[in-house]
């Protein structure tokens, strides 16, 4: 896209005419005077080459007026400024992830396969974002810091695998985790993304507890529910995720909580993630604008130089 960045100066172009209109300035007496005839051909005829000299002046003359215009032009890139903005994912790994209760491309598949999908597009989309990952089942281990290598992140959870860290729920030791690598983050918004489908196998600290001192720190937690079976309706299903506890977690740390049973709960839920933690990736895109003015002015100087050149070589041509 083209724009001047003074349009008036076009306003310019129409002043040779203008100087042409103005009345002739009377000629200074001479000392002598001549009959009108003999004058007439005394008069200088018109100099070889004078017609392609004006015609170069004036459209120098336009050039020169269109690089006073300031012609630019301009880019449109997206915003890829950092937000200022730390989000860390710590999700179960427990053997429960394994459960297949989750619909994908018509196929039944693993929670853990459903998450994967949806957080990894989640991941990749927070352009601006520093992202983090922890991978928690008996032990809590991080699986990628903070960083804005939003590929590296995403591919860190895809790679993730049952088993590495056991297979129990340590939810306390995750969430703990969490807020301790967000303890030196110096962001001026910082969010814990928790999913969970199990229950706190640990139970040696008030989750809610830990929740408030991270809101202490500036953290917001969210906390998500997965599975289609939790503890407050079915309190004796097998794997049923807590929901209790998460909710705690979420409202004691000023966040939310999220239940999720199937794949197109965990797609809505990260659309409110990005209602509730601004994506920088939907800022409006950032105008570059490139300065043209230098190619119209060297233009407008070689016309000026050929404009004085043109009458001298045609005298030269006429000469020989």
């Amino acid at each position: 896209m083209i724009s001047f960045a003074f349009l008036p100066a076009l306003l310019l172009l129409p002043l040779p005419l203008v100087m042409l209109l103005l009345p002739p300035r009377a000629a200074a007496e001479g000392a002598m005077r001549l009959p009108e005839a003999i004058a007439l051909s005394a008069r200088p005829a018109a100099a070889p080459g004078q017609s392609l000299g004006l015609i170069a002046f004036w459209l120098g003359w336009a050039l020169l007026c269109l690089a006073l215009a300031g012609p630019q032009s301009i880019a449109l890139y997206p915003d890829r400024s950092a937000s200022g903005r730390d989000i860390l994912i710590a999700l179960d790994m427990s053997g429960s992830m394994e459960t297949e209760d989750f619909a994908l491309d018509g196929q039944t598949v693993t929670r853990l396969a459903a998450v994967k999908r949806v957080a990894e597009s989640f991941i990749r989309a927070r352009r601006g974002d520093r992202m983090g990952l922890i991978l928690f089942a008996d032990h809590a281990y991080v699986a990628a810091p903070l960083t804005h290598d939003l590929e590296a992140v995403a591919r860190g959870l895809g790679e993730a695998q049952i088993g590495i860290a056991g297979r129990s729920t340590n939810l306390s030791g995750g969430l703990g985790l969490a807020i301790k690598r967000m303890q030196a983050s110096t962001a001026t918004s910082k969010a814990i993304i928790l999913l969970s489908d199990g229950r706190d196998t640990a139970g040696r600290v008030d989750l809610g507890e830990v929740a408030r001192l991270g809101a202490g720190l500036g953290l917001k937690i969210y906390t998500v529910a997965l599975g289609p079976e939790d503890l407050e309706s079915r309190p004796a299903a097998r794997d049923a995720v807590d929901l209790a506890a998460l909710r705690s977690i979420a409202e004691g740390s000023g966040g939310e909580v999220f239940r999720v049973r199937s794949l197109e709960d965990l797609q809505a839920m990260a659309a409110e993630m990005d209602r509730l933690e601004p994506n920088p990736s939907s800022r409006p895109p950032v105008a570059e604008a490139q300065t043209l003015w230098p190619w119209p002015a060297a233009l407008a100087l070689l016309c000026l130089i050929a404009g004085g050149l043109a009458p001298l070589a045609a005298r030269a041509e006429g000469g020989r």
